[in-house]
């Protein structure tokens, strides 16, 4: 671009032309990059690029442009100019030349400047002009370009003093800003004098027919989708008014900074456009009208948001007239043709359909049988999927962990199962846990220092009997370090002292893990046994070349601190990338017992390296090791971490920590009830984890696995359920049911209703006195007690003398016609008949019982 262009308009009848001006006017045409042929062009997107059709620069001092609204296959331009006049001009030779529209100049009597220019919408020979103050002339003047007594070939000076306006107004007033209302060819709103806006009506004799004080007279424009609806600004504000409610504005947008121009966009319904000076980014406003019927009735409300196109602080725009959410904005740096992309509502059905609107013409949704919502790693479909498969809910703790396709999930589950173990066969004494963690064995929970909370560990040197010498190795040992190393995994032979395990061993190197195996026979001081595990892994691994270099720099250990060996193993232990290996190097290349490169390996499971901890820290290091090792856990939410904690409130954090990372609301609850304590169940936190998987499986109407669910948590509770149904009187809406829970502790003829063999019969309700309804086939009033259980008045009573009444007396009653009786005498009725005992009712309501249709005897 050759110089400046200050202002852009988009032409409402040209589909792809515009044009700008600042010092000259230029006509653009828009056409696609792939169509594009002419070598000079400007590219206004990456898909769009702008030809310089024409420039006209004859004009000098252009305050304001409109174009004209006639469909013509020309460009006709009212140019609103400094001294007032409003010259109609073209880019050369057109079909307004023949009409003596060309050159023709509107000059108001007494020159001053020209605010503001507007064609007519409905009367395209309508053209109004809004004019700064003069004290004996009027600054709102309307013309007709048609009009003109003299001819339409005389001078355009003659033109002038011949061509006057056909109406005016705001005599000694500035008239700031003007808009036409789209559906009154006559009228229209003017900013006055920074003071008000009035609605002036030409139709009949010029009649300011509405006003209302207000500062924000700028940009008036009114919304192409609804005629009652302006909008004007002020500094930073812009407001917006409602033509029927005209006292005040009925929505106000502060804003940061000064607003320089506000439009409305005319493809889409409420939404506004805004500039603020000295701003990077053009500011939508999507107004909403949130009324009931209709809308008008409650002050609506905006959705506001910023778009970043592109461009360096955009000294205008202009909505394109019909597609939608495209605009062009210009400034200093060019001309950039951009479309805003619509605020897409998403919503998510409890079957996991990912819905949206598109485009607003539309809607589009993806189901989790899709491969793009697979993509997503929804936890949702794995919540769903454990669900059915009562992920959880299974006997044995170590199940639930096969269902689970975490790892650490997995090892969670199989931890649960082995603590709960070792509590219940006398290993660890916990009564009031059964999932003691590392620092309760060692009684460190609440402990202030280091070692007074557990019987203080013996330091033990132990030799490394297999590899020919005397060097030895600190090891501490305690009887409550040796439960904890079993939470770990890690089981002494009690009887030989051995120092591991082999059946641990053997299992690991049937999983492949021969890396981590000879680790931890290292740990344990069996460096040749290390040696057999990694020269057997050679033979089975891909990776054998570097097993048996392992192998073979095991093999020449040397306890010799100035050692070639140690030193060549000090420079290679980090070109190794299996973390047991790097550890196993960094345990045999210590110094005075500083264990930092193993302790810190993350690589290695949280369970070795708690273990180690336990065999090789003193009592003071271990407390503070594991301090700093839970809270690194439990802000990364690693599950691992429970070894540490075990079920109680640190577990809890965890656990919540874990949730807020995975949203893996169904682990968390189904390990709260499957592991805490009742008193740990009861806090909030957790609460609200159940609460909210509760309303998942309810939202899914997965009735079973929520029953399934609540079963296993009140069994973990040992509380009975509280009564959730109840018989309640039609007239006054009280329980019939609960007045009979309390019969069993009331005094008088009902203090041992239960123990007697006259059960109690009423015949109306006990808060109100209404009569119950009849039974429909012994016609008797159902008065019965609904089965409840009397808490066990009588200690010799048997399981049926504690109910109030049997299942045969108990109400029921059809869901459609309303008519039943007691449950016996229905059961009995609906054997020979399907249609409503009630004669005057043909209710077929044996066939409509669910359990008809799938084969189920009514009960």
């Amino acid at each position: 671009m050759s110089s400046v262009k200050l202002e852009v308009q988009w032409s409402s009848i040209h589909p792809n032309k515009f044009i700008t001006w600042g010092t000259e006017i230029c006509l653009y045409e828009v056409t696609q990059i792939k169509d594009s042929v002419r070598p000079s062009c400007i590219k206004i997107s990456d898909s769009t690029v702008a030809h310089l059709l024409a420039t006209n620069t004859n004009h000098h001092y252009v305050k304001c442009i409109d174009i004209y609204t006639q469909p013509e296959p020309d460009i006709l331009l009212a140019v609103g100019q400094a001294n007032g006049k409003v010259v109609l001009t073209t880019f050369g030779p057109t079909a307004f030349d023949s009409l003596g529209l060309t050159g023709k100049e509107l000059a108001p009597r007494h020159a001053r400047q020209c605010n503001t220019v507007a064609w007519n919408p409905v009367d395209p020979n309508l053209i109004i002009c809004g004019l700064d103050k003069h004290r004996t002339d009027s600054s709102v003047l309307l013309w007709d370009v048609l009009k003109s007594p003299t001819g339409s070939h005389h001078h355009s000076n003659m033109q002038a003093e011949s061509v006057r306006p056909i109406a005016e107004a705001g005599v000694s007033e500035t008239a700031h800003s003007l808009a036409w209302f789209l559906n009154e060819p006559r009228c229209l709103v003017v900013g006055i004098n920074n003071k008000h806006l009035k609605i002036i009506d030409f139709r009949d004799c010029v009649k300011v027919v509405n006003s209302t004080p207000t500062k924000a007279v700028y940009s008036l424009s009114v919304d192409p989708h609804n005629n009652y609806h302006l909008v004007s600004h002020i500094e930073n504000q812009i407001l917006i008014w409602d033509t029927r409610y005209f006292e005040k504005p009925i929505l106000t947008l502060p804003q940061s900074r000064q607003v320089t121009k506000v439009l409305w966009c005319p493809s889409r319904h409420n939404l506004l456009g805004s500039l603020q000076k000295d701003s990077g980014s053009l500011h939508l406003h999507d107004v909403q009208h949130c009324g009931l019927g209709g809308g008008e009735e409650t002050e609506p409300g905006a959705l506001e948001r910023t778009v970043a196109p592109p461009w360096s602080s955009p000294t205008s725009f202009s909505w394109h007239p019909t597609h939608a959410n495209r605009l062009l904005a210009i400034s200093q740096q060019g001309l950039t043709d951009y479309t805003v992309f619509e605020r897409i509502t998403i919503n998510w059905s409890t079957k996991s359909y990912l819905a949206w609107n598109h485009a607003s013409k539309s809607f589009k949704y993806i189901y989790s049988t899709d491969n793009i919502y697979k993509s997503l790693n929804d936890i949702s479909l794995q919540t769903k999927s454990r669900a059915m498969r009562d992920y959880g809910l299974l006997a044995e703790l170590s199940q639930n962990g096969e269902l689970a396709e975490n790892e650490t999930l997995k090892n969670l589950w199989q931890w649960l199962y082995l603590s709960r173990s070792l509590v219940e066969d006398g290993t660890i004494c916990s009564p009031d846990n059964k999932h003691p963690g590392v620092r309760t064995v060692l009684k460190l929970d609440g402990q202030p220092t280091s070692t007074n909370g557990f019987i203080k560990s013996e330091l033990v040197l132990r030799l490394w009997a297999d590899i020919g010498s005397n060097h030895s190795a600190k090891i501490y040992r305690s009887p409550d370090r040796d439960k904890a190393l079993q939470l770990c995994g890690w089981r002494f032979d009690k009887e030989t002292n051995a120092p591991y395990n082999n059946a641990f061993l053997e299992r690991l190197e049937r999983e492949g893990a021969y890396p981590r195996a000879a680790a931890i026979s290292v740990f344990n001081l069996g460096l040749r046994q290390a040696i057999e595990i990694l020269n057997r892994g050679a033979d089975k691994m891909s990776l054998a070349t570097n097993l048996n270099i392992v192998a073979m720099a095991l093999s020449g250990f040397s306890e010799d601190r100035n050692s070639m060996w140690r030193e060549l193993c000090l420079k290679s232990r980090s070109q190794l990338t299996d973390p047991y290996l790097r550890a196993t190097f960094a345990f045999l290349t210590a110094d005075n017992d500083s264990y930092e490169n193993v302790l810190n390996e993350n690589g290695m499971a949280v369970e070795d390296r708690v273990a180690f901890a336990l065999m090789f820290l003193s009592d003071s290091k271990l407390h503070e090791y594991f301090k700093k090792l839970t809270q690194k856990l439990t802000d990364d939410g690693n599950l691992a971490g429970i070894l540490i904690t075990g079920a109680s409130s640190d577990g809890i954090q965890l656990l919540n920590r874990y949730l807020e990372i995975t949203g893996d609301v169904q682990s968390c609850s189904l390990i709260a009830i499957r592991a805490l304590s009742p008193k740990l169940l009861q806090d909030n936190q957790v609460q609200v984890w159940i609460a909210s998987y509760r309303t998942l499986l309810d939202a899914w109407k997965m009735w079973n696995q929520r029953a399934h669910f609540d079963i296993a948590m009140r069994t973990s509770t040992n509380e009975k359920p509280p009564q959730q149904v109840y018989i309640s009187c039609n007239f006054c809406g009280k329980s019939i049911s609960a007045y009979m829970q309390g019969l069993s502790r009331a005094r008088g003829p009902f203090a041992r209703l239960g123990s007697t063999s006259n059960k109690l019969k009423m015949s109306s309700c006990p808060s109100c006195r209404k009569p119950l309804p009849r039974c429909a086939i012994c016609l008797m009033h159902m008065g019965t007690a609904s089965g409840l259980q009397t808490g066990g008045t009588t200690p010799n009573r048997g399981e049926e003398d504690s109910k109030l009444t049997e299942f045969s007396s108990w109400f029921t009653w059809c869901q459609t016609c309303r008519h039943g009786g007691h449950a016996n005498h229905i059961t009995h009725w609906f054997r020979e008949h399907s249609e409503c005992p009630v004669t005057s009712c043909t209710c077929r309501c044996f066939s409509l019982d669910a359990s008809c249709k799938i084969g189920v005897g009514v009960v």
